[in-house]
C-alpha cells in the first residue's frame, strides 16, 4: 500500500510546473465539478487582509495580487487596518515581549491534519471543549500580533462586524470560536498558501509555503518562530495542551516533529469525492470574501486535485517519524457516525487527559447535531469518473469502494 503512494508521488507536478498538455481527463478534468458563480455569500465585512501590518502589507502588495475595482474597498480597508496593527504589535511586544520569550511549551501540542474539508472543523470543535485543551480563537488569529494586549476591548465592540455563519458549512461563527492557526500565520508572516485567494492561478507565488523545507533559510526562519510565539502566547494565556487545527499542517510533519518532537497527531480522511465537491464549494465561498480580483473557477479543480493528492501523499510518506503512540488516524465517516466513541478512543489511544470531565458537555453538544443543517452537492457521473480514476490509489489506500463496484455489488 504504502509503495503505491510512492509510485504515485512521483508522477505528479505542481499545476503551475506542468506543460500546456492537459492533466488527466483533458478539459473535462479541468472543469468538473466547478459550481457556477451563482449564491455567492454576500459581502462581509471582514476579511483575512485586515490582520496585516505595514510590513505585512508591503510583502504582499509587492507579490503583485490581481486587483479589481469591486473590491478597492477591501483593500481600502485593510489598509486602514495596517496602522492600527503595526502600533498595537509594537506595543505588545515592548509589554510582554520578554515575557513571551521566556515562557515554556511545558505540554506538548496537538496537530489535527487532514486535507480541507476531511472533518478537520467538526474534530477541532469537538476537541476543544476538553477544558484541558487550549486553542486559537477567531480574534487572536487574525491578529495574532496584538490579541493579548486588545482582544479583551475590542472583540465585544466587533462581533457585530462578524457573519453569523461560515458560508461554506453553517458553522457559526464568533470571535471566541476556534480558528485554523494557518490564518494567523499567513497575516503575521505572509509565508501562507493562505494568499491563495489573492493569487487565483497562480500557485507558484504560495506553492512553497505549504512545506517549511521547500523555503528560504530565513523565511524558514520566520516561520518557526512564529509558530512558535503563537503556543508561547497560547501557554501564557490560559493552561492546558493547544489544539492546533490547520489542513496546511499535514504537509509539515517534519519541521513540526523538529520543533515540537513530544506532538501528538491526529490524522482524519474522508470519501475522495466528498473531499473534492465539498473543496470547490470552500473555494468558491472562501475565495469570494477574501479575492481582490476576479474569480477564476477554471482553475479550482485542477489546483484542488494537485494539492489533495501532494496533502496525502506527504502525509503517507513522513508518518513514519511520528514516534509510535502519538498519532491517530481515523475516518471522517466514523466521527460523523459515533463522535463520542471515536473521541473516547482518541483519547485513551494518545494518552490524552480530560476525557471524563469533557464527555458529558461533548455529549450535549453532539445531542444538538441533529439540527445542524449539512450542505449537499450533486456530483455527476463525469466528475465521478474521473475522481474515481486519478484518486484510484487514494480509494485503496484509505479503503473507499469505488462507484462501479458498489454498483456491481448491488
Amino acid at each position: 500500500m504504502s509503495s503505491g503512494v510512492q509510485t504515485a508521488s512521483s508522477a505528479t507536478q505542481s499545476p503551475s510546473a506542468r506543460s500546456s498538455a492537459p492533466a488527466t481527463g483533458g478539459s473535462q478534468n479541468r472543469n468538473a465539478g466547478v459550481e457556477a458563480l451563482a449564491d455567492l455569500p454576500p459581502r462581509n465585512r471582514v476579511c483575512l487582509w485586515q490582520g496585516l501590518s505595514l510590513g505585512g502589507m508591503y510583502k504582499f502588495l509587492s507579490l503583485k495580487p490581481q486587483i479589481t475595482i469591486g473590491n478597492l474597498d477591501r483593500l481600502i480597508s485593510a489598509g486602514l487596518m495596517t496602522g492600527f496593527n503595526s502600533l498595537m504589535n509594537a506595543t505588545e511586544n515592548m509589554l510582554y515581549g520578554g515575557r513571551i520569550a521566556r515562557t515554556p511549551v511545558s505540554e506538548p501540542p496537538i496537530f489535527i491534519l487532514g486535507h480541507w474539508r476531511s472533518g478537520t472543523t467538526m474534530l477541532h470543535n469537538l476537541m476543544t471543549l476538553n477544558p484541558r485543551f487550549t486553542f486559537l480563537n477567531l480574534y487572536e488569529c487574525l491578529f495574532p500580533g496584538h490579541f493579548l494586549l486588545t482582544q479583551k476591548i475590542m472583540a465585544p465592540l466587533t462581533e457585530w462586524l462578524l457573519p453569523k455563519k461560515r458560508p461554506m458549512d453553517n458553522v457559526e461563527v464568533a470571535w471566541s470560536a476556534p480558528q485554523e492557526d494557518e490564518v494567523a500565520l499567513a497575516v503575521w508572516t505572509t509565508l501562507s498558501p493562505y494568499l491563495m485567494p489573492a493569487f487565483q492561478g497562480r500557485m507558484s507565488v504560495y506553492e512553497r509555503f505549504l512545506d517549511p523545507a521547500e523555503m528560504t533559510a530565513e523565511e524558514r526562519t520566520i516561520w518557526k518562530n512564529a509558530l512558535l510565539t503563537l503556543v508561547k502566547k497560547l501557554a501564557m494565556r490560559r493552561k492546558g495542551m493547544c489544539v492546533m487545527k490547520s489542513p496546511t499542517h499535514t504537509y509539515r510533519v517534519p519541521t513540526l516533529l523538529e520543533m515540537f518532537p513530544n506532538a501528538k497527531f491526529i490524522y482524519i480522511y474522508r470519501d475522495p469525492r466528498a473531499v473534492y465537491q465539498s473543496t470547490i464549494h470552500l473555494r468558491k465561498m472562501m475565495f469570494a470574501e477574501n479575492t481582490l480580483g476576479n474569480l477564476r473557477p477554471d482553475v479550482w479543480s485542477e489546483e484542488t486535485l494537485y494539492l489533495y493528492e501532494r496533502s496525502v501523499r506527504r502525509f503517507e510518506d513522513t508518518k513514519h517519524l511520528i514516534p509510535e503512540g502519538n498519532l491517530f488516524e481515523l475516518r471522517f465517516e466514523d466521527l460523523e457516525k459515533t463522535p463520542a466513541d471515536v473521541l473516547e478512543k482518541l483519547h485513551a489511544s494518545l494518552n490524552l487527559p480530560g476525557w471524563e470531565e469533557a464527555e458529558p458537555q461533548i455529549r450535549k453538544v453532539i445531542s444538538g447535531f441533529s439540527s445542524y443543517r449539512k450542505n449537499s452537492y450533486r456530483i455527476d457521473a463525469a466528475t465521478i469518473h474521473m475522481l474515481e480514476t486519478r484518486l484510484r490509489w487514494v480509494f485503496d489506500l484509505y479503503g473507499y469502494s469505488l462507484t462501479q463496484e458498489e454498483t456491481a455489488a448491488a
